[in-house]
């Protein structure tokens, strides 16, 4: 293995899984990851382990679900006593470095109670040094849009919104930025400027080696996006949305989709607009819709920027590059839009991985994959061994075209919907806070979700793929209800914290696994 294998992590927030071109999307264009694909491993079946952000990077990021690092809802803290990807990097020799977001709030133990970093969850996980920051703020970017010529855009109430006033819901209007201007862009040319640093290291050091991660915001709301990607995509392109987009019908279905929608605002997607998503027809919902693959297709072209600076500078063929999303987007499914609950469309992520020296390339792989797979995986790539506390798996044996004989026969994730600050869930479904969750066992037929303290839920995947039926109390399902119960609980006991349950301490000293 060559001294300077390099690592670039790659996040474009919001992405759903289905959203590529070479995921065969019969609309989705994005050829700079598709070329990506065609170098490295197409993983199609891979989940977040939970919504929304900061529980998703959690999961992403200690390789640990949810009940296990326990960061529940975006504010939930990260215990200071779980491992990361950044700090297990640091002690193999790398300076993870990030241009982004990670959206960790810190162990508030031991701090001040005034210490300003107790006032945002949009920390910096232990481990990596910043070198681009963008919160939701976003006051990095807006400043170097000033000196791009936009007068008083740091003082600007919103750049996204359009002169003309709020696009409610997207109709082509195009934000107060041009497409060189966007986020994306500007984190590109960020990373390309610190990329050259990096060559320059190269120059003096041929050990030299780097860990970067690029955590794109995009195509995270607000739906607005620059020419020519606002009208790239038509909403009489966009496909038929599960359930017909049908929020009435959703909303009967189940308690916790009935408060779903009232707790989704039209402002969490178009700042400035007025009244609840509700109130959006199914027409409508295709205009947003048209928008997001505009945002996809603008995001790809920068990330075909920054491959071609991969190129340029040297590092291609010596780094290992992965390109995944936080978590997915219902865009319109069901009527919904954003992440939460527990369809698919919320957890469904891409995952693509390129490596050095990879004999199997252009794969596509069907089995299960989590995001808690990526710490081991990339732990693998650095010829580190992974912890065997982990509740991910390497997926390494799938880029020598190999499948584990135990690999798992199911996705599973979580989602917690408590709220802690103005606890609206508890008092709306008459839960307390540890009641306000869900696990789901996802597998190839069938999907068993089970709440804490609401009614569970079963669908017939093969019968019914859009989960629009659900069987939990047909006769013909109880042996199959019964199963999935049974193998969900199975999976609660393997995975509860294996910290130092894989340690014991004997006459010889301490012998772990």
């Amino acid at each position: 293995m060559p001294a300077n294998r390099n690592f670039l992590l790659i996040t474009a927030d919001q992405w759903r899984g289905d959203c590529l071109s070479a995921a065969n999307h019969p609309v989705v264009k994005t050829p700079h990851l598709d070329s990506l694909a065609a170098e490295g491993v197409l993983f199609n079946r891979h989940y977040a382990g939970a919504t929304p952000c900061s529980p998703a990077r959690a999961c992403m990021y200690t390789g640990l679900y949810q009940m296990n690092n326990r960061v529940c809802v975006n504010g939930s803290p990260l215990d200071k006593r779980h491992d990361t990807l950044a700090l297990a990097f640091r002690r193999l020799g790398y300076d993870p470095t990030l241009f982004g977001y990670t959206d960790q709030g810190p162990d508030p133990r031991g701090l001040p109670a005034l210490d300003p970093v107790l006032t945002t969850y949009e920390g910096l996980l232990p481990g990596f040094n910043w070198r681009v920051s963008l919160p939701d703020h976003q006051r990095p970017w807006l400043s170097w849009l000033e000196q791009q010529g936009y007068e008083d855009a740091l003082a600007n109430n919103c750049m996204h919104t359009p002169v003309g006033g709020v696009d409610d819901p997207p109709q082509s209007a195009v934000p107060q930025y041009r497409a060189e201007h966007t986020e994306t862009a500007f984190m590109v040319g960020e990373f390309d400027r610190w990329l050259a640093e990096q060559e320059h290291a190269m120059a003096f050091d041929d050990d030299h080696q780097w860990f970067a991660h690029v955590s794109l915001l995009r195509p995270h709301p607000p739906f607005t996006v620059p020419e020519p990607y606002n009208t790239m995509f038509s909403p009489s392109m966009v496909p038929a949305f599960a359930g017909g987009g049908d929020w009435q019908k959703t909303a009967a279905s189940h308690p916790y989709l009935k408060y779903a929608f009232s707790a989704l605002p039209k402002a969490q997607f178009i700042p400035g607009a007025q009244g609840m998503i509700s109130d959006w027809n199914v027409d409508e919902l295709r205009n947003i819709a048209a928008c997001y693959y505009g945002m996809i297709a603008e995001v790809d072209a920068q990330l075909g920027r920054l491959f071609d600076g991969l190129r340029r500078r040297g590092f291609w063929d010596n780094t290992v590059v992965v390109f995944t999303s936080d978590h997915g987007e219902m865009l319109g499914d069901h009527g919904l839009l954003g992440k939460q609950g527990f369809y698919d469309q919320s957890y469904h992520v891409p995952l693509i991985i390129k490596a050095p020296d990879q004999p199997h390339r252009g794969a596509v792989v069907e089995k299960f994959t989590e995001s808690v797979d990526l710490m081991p995986t990339l732990l693998d790539l650095a010829n580190a061994r992974p912890p065997a506390h982990l509740d991910g798996h390497s997926v390494v044996p799938f880029l020598h075209g190999d499948t584990p004989l135990d690999w798992r026969p199911a996705a599973h994730w979580e989602f917690d919907f408590r709220n802690i600050d103005t606890r609206f869930a508890e008092q709306s479904l008459d839960l307390s806070s540890s009641q306000c969750n869900l696990c789901v066992h996802r597998a190839d037929s069938y999907k068993y979700v089970h709440f804490s303290g609401l009614p569970n839920l079963l669908f017939d995947l093969s019968a019914d793929p859009t989960e629009c039926n659900n069987v939990i109390d047909h006769p013909d399902y109880q042996s199959i209800r019964v199963a999935c119960a049974e193998a969900t609980l199975s999976w609660r006991a393997v995975h509860l914290d294996q910290s130092l349950s894989y340690s014991t301490i004997t006459d010889r000293g301490v012998v772990s696994i």
